[in-house]
């Protein structure tokens, strides 16, 4: 499932406000949204991003999902 274009311009960092920027997996799928000025990356479960600060993975710290 992906995610309309125009709901990804929508979206922004719940922590910051700041701008998301999409990450793909080998297969060009969309698998998370990262805010570079965080440093943190909300995972898209079922087509659907996770926005919640508690679910978001410090891109310093763990590997990508997938």
């Amino acid at each position: 499932m992906s995610i309309d274009h125009r709901l990804l311009d929508l979206l922004v960092c719940p922590v910051c406000k700041g701008a998301l920027q999409p990450f793909r997996d080998a297969a060009g799928q969309l698998v998370e949204l990262h805010c570079n000025a965080d440093r943190l990356g909300f995972p898209i479960r079922d087509g659907i991003p996770v926005m919640l600060e508690p679910e978001a993975r410090n891109l310093d710290a763990t590997p990508a999902a997938g």
